[in-house]
């Protein structure tokens, strides 16, 4: 009997840790599926926060249209001070390219991957008490032709000066230049009337010559007519065979005057009885290559010459690199120019709204009352503000890109027109309007709703 109740114990004391065991397995369960449904109401809220956001921006974009559709002409000429500044930087950045262009152009054709190789002086050593000229030869030219790949022309150039005579008594004095046929390709030259020289004048030792056009109409009466005449160089005649002008004036500035005759090399030795000159030009295959190409004809020369013999090399890219600069800060200056019309539309922005909320203050109450945010009320001023900048950038864009465009089509001249111009005046536009649209935006979003409503 004992072992029979001892037993019945037993059992009761096991069913009762089985009946305690389960509430702990319901209970984890339990927060399991509570956590599953917390986190669908989060889904769900958030899913709600941003519809509630985007109804509430889109309501904000309904009310700024109703705003402009109430007062149009307020609006037009508020946005009238975007329109003019976004044209003008559109304007000024085109004209801006438009001089850079012309400016480099302008040099470029002067000869931009031209090298000039000069004599300077010198060539006696420290033990020789007599200096003597250590002048430049035609060997040197060959020999830097033939020791630097990227020279593409070259010439060498025989400066002689003689007193001729234009008829009816007047004398002038007038350079003559001594070049060979590659010349007119180093120095970007253009034949206006008949032909340059060429291989053959210069091989046959051809009295012939090239000569400016105000020599021509000094000498002739015109360019034309003086082709095929005959005058005389140190009473040895010469017969025109064309004649020239540089690409650009450079008002004096290179060894071509007026009144210059071009000859053939070959002849030109003759009057001066040597084969030495102080200049050699040479034409690179591209601007890339000048300064190599300066340093290696530098040090090929200096090794045919002596020691203490002073060459040096000059070009034009030093002079293109500072009219770039020049002109990229000029073009800084205009550009703040226009950005200084364009804050003078901000500005405006900023006063117009400023009456503006002063006008909608109840609406402002009784906005706040019916439960909007200071939030919302800021985003409505500062949308509103936005919309007229960016709304005037934009016509003032299209405003600012039909000139050049129209110059484009309707001419042969190519206006840079540059995409970072109309980035420029939007970008600023939209910037205009947030700095410009803040404070407005601000001051409305901090009004007491009570003392709006009793505003009138």
């Amino acid at each position: 009997m004992k072992q029979a109740e001892q037993i019945r114990e037993e059992e009761q004391i096991q069913l009762e840790s089985q009946v305690k065991a389960q509430p702990p397995q319901q209970t984890a369960e339990q927060a399991r599926e509570q956590a599953r449904e917390q986190a669908r109401q989060a889904s769900f809220l958030r899913t709600l926060s941003s519809a509630r956001q985007s109804i509430a921006f889109s309501e904000t974009l309904s009310l700024a249209f109703d705003s402009f559709r109430a007062s149009k002409t307020r609006f037009m000429l508020t946005a009238l001070g975007m329109v003019i500044g976004s044209a003008s930087v559109i304007l000024v950045i085109t004209i801006g390219l438009t001089g850079r262009q012309y400016a480099l152009g302008l040099i470029e054709k002067i000869g931009t991957n031209m090298v000039e190789l000069e004599y300077s002086g010198g060539g006696a050593t420290g033990t020789e008490s007599t200096v003597y000229n250590d002048y430049l030869t035609s060997d040197d030219e060959r020999a830097v032709k033939a020791q630097v790949p990227s020279v593409l022309y070259s010439s060498p150039v025989l400066e002689m000066h003689d007193r001729i005579s234009f008829g009816g008594g007047v004398v002038k004095d007038t350079l003559v230049l001594g070049v060979v046929p590659q010349y007119q390709s180093v120095r970007n030259l253009i034949v206006t009337d008949g032909r340059f020289m060429d291989d053959e004048d210069e091989s046959a030792h051809i009295k012939c010559a090239v000569v400016t056009i105000p020599f021509a109409q000094q000498m002739f009466g015109s360019a034309d007519a003086a082709v095929g005449q005959s005058f005389q160089i140190s009473g040895m005649p010469f017969t025109i065979i064309g004649t020239f002008r540089e690409s650009v004036d450079d008002f004096g500035q290179s060894e071509i005057t007026d009144n210059t005759i071009l000859v053939p090399y070959s002849v030109a030795r003759y009057f001066t009885g040597t084969d030495t000159v102080k200049q050699i030009y040479f034409s690179m295959r591209s601007m890339d290559d000048v300064t190599d190409g300066s340093a290696a004809i530098l040090r090929i020369i200096k090794a045919r010459h002596k020691p203490n013999s002073v060459y040096k090399t000059q070009d034009l890219k030093e002079v293109l690199t500072m009219a770039d600069q020049i002109s990229k800060g000029l073009l800084a200056m205009l550009i703040a120019v226009a950005m200084v019309t364009l804050a003078v539309g901000g500005v405006g922005i900023m006063n117009i709204m400023l009456a503006n909320v002063r006008a909608r203050i109840r609406e402002i109450g009784i906005r706040k009352a019916l439960g909007a945010t200071s939030r919302e009320i800021r985003l409505q001023f500062l949308t509103e503000a936005v919309m007229i900048s960016l709304a005037g950038g934009i016509v003032g864009t299209i405003v600012g890109l039909a000139l050049p465009l129209s110059i484009r089509f309707f001419t042969d001249y190519a206006i840079p027109i540059s995409p970072w111009s109309i980035v420029a005046a939007l970008g600023v536009s939209l910037f205009v309007g947030i700095i410009f649209g803040t404070v407005p935006a601000t001051r409305a979003a901090q009004m007491d709703p009570v003392e709006s409503l009793k505003y009138e």
